[in-house]
Formats: C-alpha cells, sequence, structure tokens
C-alpha cells in the first residue's frame, strides 16, 4: 500500500480548481445567469451535501440566506464567495 501525502498548496490548488469549475458550470448554462437566488434543495447539489450540512451552516452563520414562508433561499454570490474563502472563520 503505497502513501500519498498532501501538502496545504495541494489542497489550496484543489479549491482553486473546484471554484473554477462551479463557475464554468454556472457560466455554461448550469442556471440562469440572472438567476441570484437559489433554493435550498439546488444549493445542496451544487455543493454535493445534505440538508442537515446546509443547516449547520444558516445555524452557524457561515451561509446567509432569506426565509419567505417555509421556504429559504440563498445568493448566488454568498455561496461563490463561501467556496473562494475557503469555508472557515
Amino acid at each position: 500500500m503505497q502513501v500519498e501525502l498532501l501538502t496545504k498548496e495541494d489542497l489550496k490548488q484543489f479549491r482553486a480548481e473546484l471554484v473554477q469549475e462551479l463557475k464554468d458550470a454556472f457560466g455554461a448554462g448550469a442556471k440562469p445567469p440572472n438567476k441570484e437566488w437559489l433554493k435550498s434543495n439546488e444549493v445542496r447539489k451544487l455543493l454535493g451535501i445534505s440538508p442537515g450540512t446546509l443547516q449547520n451552516l444558516r445555524i452557524n452563520g457561515t451561509l446567509t440566506y432569506s426565509k419567505i414562508g417555509g421556504m429559504m433561499y440563498y445568493r448566488h454570490q454568498d455561496i461563490i464567495k463561501l467556496l473562494e474563502k475557503g469555508g472557515v472563520k
């Protein structure tokens, strides 16, 4: 069994590539470019996270949202900012 070590630089490069791929996906028509607000299920699918993880992001203030009735909406730009800064406070 071979062991491969990852450095902080490797992780930074991976994050940059992931952010670029998400930007490309948005630009390639995955979402209409003028769609500023996303629903919870769209955010979960985009980030590949569970409902509980999204709830934790809301509760700890990592990801801001607006609630109308029972629906929660997330600003597209806030999600991109979260990915770019790495989500660490």
